[in-house]
């Protein structure tokens, strides 16, 4: 026994050492909001929305529900993702997954076209079906399988509404029936069923997704109610004086989960401020843990708020490798992180992975018009961050312009980039687009076909601009407020995105950015 104890001891504490190592909020960082989450065998799949950006839905593999590794989109195909004319706060809200006898089901809603839908597949790595629509109208629908039946919940008029629908058809089989309307916090939404010992527990948020954001929760022994309210909610919101210091603000929009050792968890979204209470990377996923309490009602990290550093027990942490990728181009495709707005025009991008580049062809639709520029961006995930583009522009016309933005919406976006002025010259330019207000700076003079590299820098209240002949010595530009392009000042439900972009001022330039590389880094990684 005596030479067992020393191996009994460290297998003991390399147990707690598994189930107890604490983990970082937000688990996915930068916009990545209305997170949902299902459990497959000791596989975790989560889903964001993805509004106006393609492809939509992102879609996320976990085995600890810490860790999270991008897998793809459940939205590939323009059949399935109609963006024409949408707004950058409108397309797709608030997706559910669920898995049901082999089966995953993604249902949502495309505000600018038709509404609610759902898509499924076998393997949520791979291509998802054509969208199927339901009848019933809404927002934030979710899906609730049980005893052969698949229930339907949504939101069409502030309040949580449920019918019995056929997932494969989208056929409605019963009437819609209002089954609660939250505990009177405005845009009751977000509905999720769960079953526990024989309850049925409706899960919603209320309050809005902004600063009074909440998650109460109430419960039936008929999942056609009536729903009886927890005494004790709302169970998350930062909404409270002790919280209104807190780096997280916003809490809401949860969805539950069971983990296969018996534990309960939420992931919900929240966003962090930044310069005052301004947020910039949008809507993050957020995780915490849930007890039951004596009276079975859940208990959300024993408090009903969260922290950055959550020293809580966890499942056996299992990290990924090291998914960064390159900062050129060296594959066929774009990585999951690369986004086009709205239906991309295809030919106007083309990848030289052989060369490691990316050639952007100038399009007559600009970054302020509610069409599809060409535009690839990736979400900015940190307050602190740097981000490098080495291009130069080529062909190009008079007025033809290629770089890189610092993007929220049309309305509101910062511009670093090359203009072709003339036959032998190009003009490097700082502008501003802020509502109304749309500013110019020309900083330097380039050769044609000059290589440059452009630097955006972010921090906690400044974007700061510079650029480099060399990759070497930088010269500094300006800095802009990040403030004016906040929601809180430009609106809208999304986050920052960087991204390249090479606009033209007439249709027949032949002009294009020629991109050798975007390196994103932070030290907050």
């Amino acid at each position: 026994m005596s030479r067992l104890l020393p191996f009994l001891l460290y297998f003991h504490f390399a147990i707690v050492l598994c189930n107890a190592q604490g983990f970082k909020n937000p688990i996915i960082e930068g916009f990545h909001p209305d997170p949902s989450v299902c459990k497959v065998g000791d596989d975790f799949y989560l889903v964001n929305s993805s509004f106006a950006y393609f492809p939509g839905v992102p879609i996320f593999h976990s085995k600890d529900l810490v860790n999270w590794e991008q897998i793809g989109h459940c939205l590939t195909r323009e059949s399935q993702l109609n963006l024409q004319n949408a707004g950058i706060s409108e397309g797709i809200y608030a997706p559910t997954i669920r898995y049901h006898k082999g089966v995953f089901y993604m249902v949502s809603t495309n505000v600018s076209h038709k509404g609610n839908f759902l898509v499924y597949t076998e393997d949520p790595k791979g291509e998802w079906s054509e969208p199927i629509w339901l009848e019933q109208k809404g927002i934030d629908p979710s899906l609730f399988f049980e005893g052969g039946k698949c229930y339907l919940t949504v939101n069409p008029d502030n309040q949580i509404y449920l019918s019995e629908i056929d997932p494969k058809t989208g056929e409605q089989l019963s009437e819609p029936i209002p089954i609660w309307s939250g505990t009177g916090g405005r845009y009751p939404e977000a509905p999720h069923i769960y079953k526990k010992d024989d309850w049925y527990f409706l899960l919603l948020s209320e309050g809005g997704t902004e600063y009074g954001h909440t998650v109460t929760i109430a419960r039936s022994r008929n999942i056609e109610g009536p729903y009886e309210p927890n005494p004790k909610n709302p169970i998350l919101t930062h909404i409270g004086v002790e919280t209104q210091t807190s780096p997280i603000q916003g809490t809401g929009h949860g969805d539950f989960v069971q983990a296969e050792d018996g534990s309960w968890w939420v992931v919900f979204l929240g966003f962090r401020p930044q310069s005052g209470n301004h947020h910039m990377l949008g809507r993050e996923t957020f995780l915490a843990p849930v007890s039951w309490n004596n009276d079975n009602w859940p208990v959300i990290n024993k408090s009903g708020t969260v922290s950055l550093d959550m020293n809580v027990p966890t499942l056996a942490l299992q990290p990924f490798e090291d998914s960064k990728e390159p900062a050129n181009f060296t594959k066929k495709e774009l990585g999951h992180k690369w986004n086009y707005i709205r239906n991309p025009i295809m030919n106007n991008y083309s990848i030289n992975d052989e060369e490691g580049s990316i050639n952007l062809k100038v399009s007559p639709v600009s970054l302020n018009d509610k069409g599809s520029p060409t535009l690839i961006a990736r979400r900015q995930e940190h307050i602190n961050f740097t981000s490098i583009v080495k291009l130069n522009l080529l062909d190009a016309r008079k007025k033809d312009e290629a770089g890189i933005t610092v993007f929220m919406d049309h309305k509101s976006h910062y511009d670093l980039f090359l203009r072709q002025k003339n036959n032998s010259k190009q003009q490097l330019v700082l502008r501003y687009i802020l509502g109304e207000l749309n500013h110019e700076k020309v900083i330097t003079e380039l050769s044609n076909e000059e290589v440059i590299y452009l630097n955006v820098g972010g921090s906690n209240d400044y974007y700061d601009f510079s650029y480099s002949l060399d990759g070497k010595e930088y010269n500094f530009i300006d800095k802009m407020d990040v403030r004016y392009l906040s929601s809180e000042t430009a609106g809208g439900f999304t986050g920052i995105m960087l991204g390249m972009f090479a606009v033209s001022d007439e249709h027949k330039s032949k002009g294009f950015g020629k991109f050798y590389e975007f390196d994103y880094s932070s030290s907050e990684e």
